[in-house]
């Protein structure tokens, strides 16, 4: 003991006990200051994350908003936006790239309000009411009859399910835009007894898909 402090021998190295503490103090002080730096800069990078996410996202609404604009007949511009969102959340949430759904509503409906083809099929993506009615039904969707899908939104919500249920069907996103058009049974029959199946309609969506790409993008 020299001066009341007792020696500590350690490793072959003699320390005292207050400059133990003190060593650890500084570690502790250091190691926590290197723990506080590495969450600040998660947290900056989580924010960077978000920030980056939501100009993506931003992006993809204003192109998305573009092509309405550019080509639908008879919507006002807060019907516009209307299309622009839920052309955007039916995207995100079946995984399509959004000119997609617009290529098919170009080629459907040429993003006409209020169409109705010679066979029944109505609205934006031209969807029948026997099918309108089968999907709202198994989906909890509100259905108020056959006039419902000249609700724009609603139309675009039910003809985005219809495509993915036929994707899953066939496992394919051709054949399920064949599908899309000339019916589902229809197909199959098609794909059972070998004959050719009919692209057309498919090649209209491919093209004008392409056309969307190569303009907007």
């Amino acid at each position: 003991m020299v001066l009341g402090i007792k020696i500590i021998r350690k490793a072959g190295l003699t320390i005292s006990k207050p400059v133990t503490f003190i060593i650890i103090l500084i570690y502790l002080i250091q190691t926590a200051g290197l723990v506080y730096l590495l969450y600040e800069r998660g947290e900056k990078d989580k924010l960077l994350h978000q920030q980056e996410q939501k100009i993506k996202e931003l992006e993809e609404k204003l192109k998305i908003l573009k092509i309405i604009e550019d080509f639908q007949v008879g919507f006002d511009k807060k019907e516009v936006l209307e299309l622009t969102q839920v052309t955007y959340a039916e995207s995100k949430k079946y995984s399509y790239d959004p000119l997609l759904i617009l290529a098919l509503i170009l080629t459907e409906s040429s993003f006409r309000k209020g169409e109705e083809s010679l066979l029944g099929a109505q609205g934006l993506m031209q969807v029948k009411p026997s099918v309108g009615y089968d999907l709202a039904k198994r989906r909890g969707l509100k259905w108020r009859g056959a006039l419902s899908l000249f609700e724009p939104s609603f139309n675009i919500k039910l003809g985005a399910l219809y495509l993915f249920e036929l994707i899953l069907k066939f496992k394919d996103v051709k054949k399920a835009i064949i599908a899309y058009n000339l019916g589902e049974n229809a197909l199959r029959l098609r794909i059972k007894s070998g004959g050719k199946l009919p692209t057309y309609f498919l090649a209209k969506v491919l093209k004008k898909y392409k056309e969307l790409k190569e303009k907007y993008e």
